[in-house]
């Protein structure tokens, strides 16, 4: 793994207290606790990718299509 590199990121105060607040109690550095956070996020970002090319080749469905095709089932 490469060094880690150093960088300046704004929070909004209260999301600054509550990261504080967590890296407190779990004893751990804010660095961490937001490498932590990011990682999941793009892990989920990987995810959402991987479906997205699953469904690639999936009919698109206008919303339209989707309202008419619901009143004439009798649910709106």
């Amino acid at each position: 793994m490469s060094a880690a590199r150093r960088s300046t990121i704004y929070f909004l105060p209260e999301i600054y207290r509550a990261l504080r607040l967590k890296a407190a109690t779990t004893d751990q550095p804010v660095s961490t606790i937001v490498n932590d956070a990011l990682r999941r996020a793009f892990a989920e970002d990987v995810q959402d990718l991987a479906a997205a090319r699953a469904r690639r080749r999936e009919r698109a469905v206008s919303f339209e299509s989707v309202v008419r095709g619901m009143k004439r089932r009798g649910k709106l």
